[in-house]
C-alpha cells in the first residue's frame, strides 16, 4: 500500500481515539544520565508526565566477569570481584572468599571473621553514605553530598592504610585475611565511629522532617511486602517493605552470631521508609563495628590453605548480606585449579526489576526518585 493510500484511507477523527496514540510518548532516559547512577538506559512510556511503563535496557558496561572466573585460578579470580559493586568492594570479596572457603572446607581462624566484620561494616556505611548523598542530590538537596562524603573519606582512609587502597579495595584472600589490623587501627575506628554518630543526626536534620524530602518521598514508589518477595529483591529494599529478612541474622557468617544487632524495617515500603531503613542501618552498623573492635581475638589471620587450589568436585553456593541486599555466588569445581562455572547472584541487577512496579502510574520526576531508592551500581548490574 502506497503512503498516499495510507494517509487518505486513515480515520483523521475517529470518536474516543486518538490518531496513532498521539497522547503517548515513548522517551529514553539514559543511557548517558546523571540519575540513572551509571550507563542505565530506561525506556519511559509517557502520557503527557505520567508513567504507563517502563523498560531497562541494560548491558552497556557489561565485561563477561563470570566468563572470565573461568579463564583463572581461584586465587586469580578474587581481586575481579571487587570491580562489579565498586561502592562495596570489601563486600563483594567476602562473599567470594566465603563461597570459595566453603567448597575447600577451609576454617577461617576467628581474628580475621572479626576483622571481617569490621571492614565490611565500615564498607557498608560507606556505601549508605555514598547513596544518601547522590539520592538527595538527584532530588535536589545539594548539601547532604558534601556532609555524606567527608565521612566516607575517613573511612577510605583507613581501607588506604589497611590495604593500600580506597575504592576497589582488596581486603580478604581465600581462607583469611592478607594483611592483621595495622598499629592503631582499633582507635582509628573507633574514633570514626564517635565521629559518625553525630553525623547521622545531622544527615536527618537536612532531610528526615523537610517538607520537600518528605513531599518528593513519601508516598512515592510503594512496594508491597507480597510484590517485593516475588520479584525476588532484598536489602533494604525488601526491609522497607516491612519484610524483616536479613542474612547475617537469618543465615550467620562470619562470626555475626557474636554481635547484638537489630534489623530495621519499614511500614509502607515506600522511598521515605527505604531512607529511613538505611539511616538505622547505618546506626546497627556501628553497634557492630564497636562489638568487634572490643571483642577483637588474639591469633592466625590466616587458614591453613594449599597455595595452589584444587577444589573437590562439586558445587556451591554462598551468599552474604551486602549493602545492597543478597549478593551470592554460585561456584561448580571440577577438581582443576580453575572453576568449571561461576554465577553471581548481584543484589542491584535482581532489585532493578521492581522498578517497573514502583513507578507505573507516577510522575517523571518520582523515576528518579525510585532509581535512587533502589541504590544501583551499574557495574553490578552488568557485571
Amino acid at each position: 500500500m502506497s503512503n498516499s493510500n495510507f494517509y487518505d484511507d486513515a480515520p483523521v477523527e475517529a470518536p474516543g481515539k486518538t490518531f496513532l496514540d498521539s497522547t503517548e510518548m515513548v522517551l529514553n532516559m539514559g543511557p548517558q544520565h546523571p540519575s540513572t547512577h551509571g550507563v542505565l538506559r530506561v525506556i519511559l512510556k509517557l502520557d503527557g508526565e505520567k508513567v504507563l511503563g517502563t523498560e531497562c535496557v541494560i548491558g552497556y558496561l557489561h565485561r563477561g566477569v563470570e566468563k572470565i572466573a573461568e579463564n583463572r585460578t581461584y586465587a586469580q579470580f578474587n581481586p575481579y570481584v571487587d570491580r562489579m559493586d565498586y561502592v562495596a568492594a570489601v563486600s563483594n570479596g567476602l562473599g567470594y572468599c566465603g563461597a570459595v572457603e566453603k567448597l575447600i572446607s577451609a576454617e577461617v581462624p576467628k581474628r580475621a571473621e572479626y576483622l571481617r566484620v569490621i571492614l565490611t561494616e565500615l564498607n557498608r556505611l560507606a556505601s549508605h553514605q555514598v547513596w544518601l548523598g547522590t539520592h538527595a542530590l538527584d532530588i535536589g538537596a545539594i548539601t547532604p553530598l558534601f556532609y555524606t562524603f567527608r565521612e566516607r573519606e575517613e573511612i577510605l582512609k583507613i581501607f588506604e592504610k589497611y590495604c593500600g587502597a580506597r575504592l576497589t579495595t582488596h581486603a580478604f584472600r581465600i581462607g583469611g585475611c592478607q594483611y592483621d589490623a595495622y598499629e592503631g587501627f582499633d582507635r582509628e575506628v573507633l574514633a570514626f565511629c564517635d565521629a559518625q554518630d553525630p553525623r547521622l543526626d545531622e544527615y536527618e536534620e537536612l532531610l528526615t522532617t523537610n517538607r520537600i524530602w518528605v513531599e518528593r518521598t513519601k508516598g512515592v514508589g510503594i512496594l508491597s511486602a507480597e510484590d517485593a518477595i516475588a520479584l525476588g529483591v532484598t536489602g533494604p529494599v525488601l526491609r522497607g517493605s516491612g519484610v524483616r529478612w536479613d542474612l547475617r541474622k537469618a543465615q550467620p557468617y562470619c562470626s555475626y552470631k557474636d554481635f547484638d544487632f537489630e534489623i530495621p524495617i519499614g511500614l509502607t515500603g515506600d522511598t521515605f521508609d527505604r531512607y529511613v531503613v538505611r539511616i538505622q542501618e547505618m546506626r546497627q552498623s556501628l553497634r557492630i563495628i564497636r562489638q568487634a573492635v572490643a571483642g577483637l581475638p588474639e591469633g592466625p589471620i590466616m587458614a591453613k590453605v594449599p597455595k595452589v587450589l584444587k577444589p573437590p568436585v562439586g558445587e556451591v553456593y554462598h551468599s552474604i548480606e551486602a549493602p545492597k541486599g543478597e549478593l551470592g555466588y554460585y561456584i561448580v569445581s571440577d577438581g582443576s585449579t580453575q572453576p568449571y562455572r561461576v554465577r553471581v547472584r548481584p543484589p542491584s541487577f535482581v532489585n532493578l526489576q521492581a522498578l517497573d512496579v514502583m513507578v507505573r502510574g507516577r510522575l517523571v520526576a518520582d523515576v528518579v526518585a525510585v532509581i535512587g531508592t533502589l541504590d544501583i551500581v551499574l557495574g553490578e548490574v552488568d557485571r
